[in-house]
């Protein structure tokens, strides 16, 4: 994710739509992203996402440039996916649709990649799928996102020794899952 300029911030807390836009432009991938991650399901990330947006435009007034903002749209994001999922009342699909996540390709030539990051696709969604919800989320925010174990303590509002427990829970939950079963990435 971008920086997002603190001038386009105060201008967006101040009413600005084009500069609310630019923060929309800049965090909206990222924020879809992870909520078809913590849900594997398009239509319920679709959904997150515009719930995340609403809160930002009406608690944007409120950021007071005390933490940083992606780390602010971090929080936001991540507790709207974690209530969400708590909401929703029956499980959900363990694999998204490739489609969903990637434009496919029509070309001969890029096929096969196509083939590989979609078989990549599911066996990832597969193995978050096997961890608990506070487990995936730090694997998510670590792994896919990058974010450093300050930056998730700091997203989850949690003691960064909490951060190591989970991740390290969530490696040794998936090792003793796949111990002895052939796991292809190509």
């Amino acid at each position: 994710m971008q920086d997002i300029s603190k001038d386009t911030i105060a201008q967006a807390q101040m009413g600005d739509i084009d500069a609310f836009e630019k923060i929309y432009n800049v965090t909206s991938g990222f924020v879809y992203s992870l909520s078809l991650r913590m849900t594997s399901n398009k239509e319920d990330a679709e959904e997150i996402t515009q719930d995340v947006f609403l809160k930002i435009h009406k608690s944007l007034k409120r950021f007071e440039f005390r933490s940083s903002f992606k780390t602010w749209v971090y929080r936001i994001a991540v507790n709207t996916a974690i209530n969400f999922s708590r909401r929703v009342s029956k499980k959900k699909a363990d694999t998204v649709k490739y489609d969903d996540t990637v434009d496919t390709a029509e070309e001969k030539d890029t096929m096969r990649d196509a083939h590989e990051k979609e078989h990549n696709e599911k066996l990832i969604q597969s193995m978050l799928g096997i961890l608990n919800p506070d487990q995936r989320l730090c694997m998510i925010l670590r792994n896919i996102e990058g974010l450093s174990y300050e930056e998730i303590a700091e997203t989850l509002k949690v003691n960064i020794n909490t951060v190591r427990t989970r991740l390290k829970r969530a490696r040794e939950k998936l090792i003793s899952h796949f111990h002895g079963k052939e796991v292809i990435c190509r």
